[in-house]
């Protein structure tokens, strides 16, 4: 029981086939574990501990009766605070949703996972309004890296991240705009899937605000674990088992995208990106470097451009800082001083905003339309998540005023959206995979790139990846 925690789902799915463990022995030890980690870590910062027992005693109940039980029945698991879970609606660190009726239903993906026998228990920390790629706020306060303290477990799937690390959960339902799912999971050292946009329902995630269902460009949800398997295992429950096209890694043709003019990586990075090259070619797939088939400056102005309107609603990068900086001051001084949808801006905003926003879907079109030629010639990109490892917590002053530190130089923490950038932006998969630790111990993982659709291709190269670096290792 000790190690239990730390198992694959897939593993923990078996014990309770075979009835060798039941359902509510494995919410008692992962409820233990989350008890043990709490304080250093700040993961689960909310849970409903009577409905999960309730659930638990009756899965086992029904798999005592021989009753046929979906693919994740007797799992535990927590989910991110971005999601509303009936009986734990979504707060998102906003404290205008602190007090939200505890009867909200279940998210569209939260439902598929409770359908398939998952017992949820608990909610995962997030930034405030998911706005940051650190997870802190106001009303649950800081999550810390569990292989530093001092660092952030990354945002805004942070707790997600940590609690999966950290061996509080087994699987975890998080989310991406911004890198929301490949962040944390790169600095924890777990797997995530960000899947091609509007694959999975987005009904029920915060933003947009409650009951105000819109399925925004760019956003998407997505499946987090500790192995590829186990990714694999939650994205075929959440995409209800889509059919796969079978597709060997051996002789695919991947893309090495890690030189590119204006986006900083650091020498740690660079390393392990090339290290899991070589793992690759050790697989049979042909890896040779390449650069995309436009500026990396014009998919960066592309993708704000996008970004923008949805998380400033409309409004231009720098009357979006001066809601970051009131945002910022809300944080401290407890006052509510940001319209955190900017509601009121959305309602005097110019129809300007709205044709911006028009030329930027169609520029956006032209670069898909590169992007599928260009593609022709590759099977998947492999590239860095993030120009850094984990950083430590940095929560003052706007995004656009902070920096990150790139082998002694300080650059602009906006930075930490060029390598996510090309997924988001085109809508495409991609999966943040582990590969090795830094001297410090900090784990460092990376970013394989699809076309539409190919999630399962991507889950087969991750696999092929975690056979040569062994994949996750606990904290």
């Amino acid at each position: 029981m000790a190690d239990v925690t730390f198992q694959t789902a897939r593993e923990l799915s078996d014990q309770l086939a075979a009835r060798e463990i039941s359902a509510r022995e494995l919410l008692d030890a992962h409820v233990r574990r989350h008890e043990q980690v709490h304080d250093p870590l700040n993961a689960v910062i909310a849970t409903d501990l009577d409905r999960a027992i309730a659930d638990a005693a009756a899965i086992d109940d029904a798999r005592s009766r021989g009753e046929r039980l979906g693919p994740l029945a007797g799992i535990p698991m927590t989910i991110k605070d971005g999601y509303d879970v009936d009986g734990l609606p979504a707060v998102a660190g906003n404290p205008a949703f602190a007090d939200r009726p505890k009867r909200c239903g279940d998210a569209d993906l939260v439902a598929r996972l409770r359908d398939a026998g998952a017992v949820i228990w608990g909610k995962t920390n997030v930034p405030l309004m998911l706005g940051d790629l650190q997870s802190y706020n106001s009303v649950y306060g800081t999550t810390r890296n569990p292989h530093d303290v001092e660092r952030t477990p990354g945002g805004s799937s942070g707790g997600a991240a940590a609690a999966l690390a950290s061996g509080v959960t087994p699987v975890e339902l998080g989310s991406d705009i911004g890198g929301s799912l490949r962040h944390p999971a790169n600095w924890c050292g777990v797997y995530a899937l960000k899947p091609t946009w509007g694959v999975l329902s987005m009904r029920g995630h915060i933003p947009p605000p409650p009951g105000r269902h819109v399925e925004h460009d760019l956003g998407v949800g997505g499946p987090m674990a500790r192995t590829a398997d186990d990714l694999r295992m939650l994205f075929d429950v959440l995409r209800d088992n889509a059919p796969r096209q079978p597709r060997d890694v051996r002789g695919a043709r991947i893309a090495l995208w890690l030189d590119e003019p204006g986006f900083p990586v650091s020498r740690d990075v660079r390393d392990v990106v090339a290290r899991a090259a070589d793992n690759l070619r050790r697989q049979g797939a042909t890896v040779e470097a390449a650069t995309l088939p436009f500026a990396a400056d014009e998919l960066i102005a592309n993708y704000f451009a996008l970004m923008y309107p949805i998380i400033g609603s409309g409004l231009p990068p720098a009357v979006y800082a001066k809601l970051e900086q009131a945002r910022d001051a809300y944080l401290t001084s407890g006052e509510s001083t940001l319209d955190p949808y900017g509601i009121t801006a959305m309602a005097t905003h110019s129809t300007a905003s709205y044709r911006e926003v028009a030329r930027a879907m169609a520029s956006r079109q032209a670069l898909k339309d590169q992007f599928a030629a260009w593609l022709t010639q590759w099977d998947a990109i492999l590239a860095p998540v993030a120009a850094v490892p984990a950083i430590p917590h940095q929560h003052k002053g706007p995004l656009p005023e902070r920096t990150i530190d790139v082998d002694g130089t300080d650059v602009a923490y906006n930075h930490l959206f060029d390598w996510i950038s090309l997924a988001t932006a085109l809508h495409l998969p991609a999966i943040a995979a582990p590969v090795t630790r830094t001297d410090a111990g900090l784990p460092v993982g990376v970013q394989l790139i699809g076309g539409w659709h190919e999630e399962h291709f991507l889950l087969n190269l991750a696999e092929a990846l975690e056979q040569e670096t062994g994949g996750f290792s606990a904290p």
